[in-house]
């Protein structure tokens, strides 16, 4: 059960960024400057690998079990934990003001934090069950 926590996380990494930044709010966006796009192509392309990694971590990679699935909880939370890091920077938004609506901060927020508490519960259930392994 833990790995398939894990695993939905990796999943939600690897694609999200294309689900919610693939149209007109954000890569599509005509008000958005080339940089600006670049850097959401950029996000999206490193939630893609760290999603890709945390998934290879957790079901392919040999070695140490609880060293693996250490480095797939760490692969898997680095996106969500640059982009709560992104929110104190001087001038970020979570939306642009023309997408905005109420309830997108608490969404996003509750997002997150369903997404790292995931990870934490998936990971203490795979070390239990480690630890009973052996």
């Amino acid at each position: 059960m833990g790995k398939l926590l894990i695993t939905i996380v990796a999943l939600v990494t690897m694609l999200g960024g294309f689900v919610f930044d693939w149209n007109e709010t954000h890569i599509f966006n005509p008000h958005w400057t080339p940089h600006a796009k670049f850097h959401n192509a950029q996000t999206m392309v490193l939630g893609a690998l760290l999603g890709l990694l945390s998934g290879w971590f957790l079901w392919f990679q040999n070695g140490d079990k609880r060293t693996t699935l250490q480095l797939a909880v760490l692969f898997g939370s680095l996106y969500w934990l640059s982009q709560a890091g992104a929110y104190f920077f001087p001038g970020t938004a979570l939306v642009d003001p023309e997408f905005a609506h109420p309830g997108q901060w608490p969404a996003q927020l509750i997002l997150d934090g369903t997404l790292f508490l995931l990870l934490g519960v998936g990971y203490w259930l795979e070390t239990r069950s480690l630890t009973r392994m052996h």
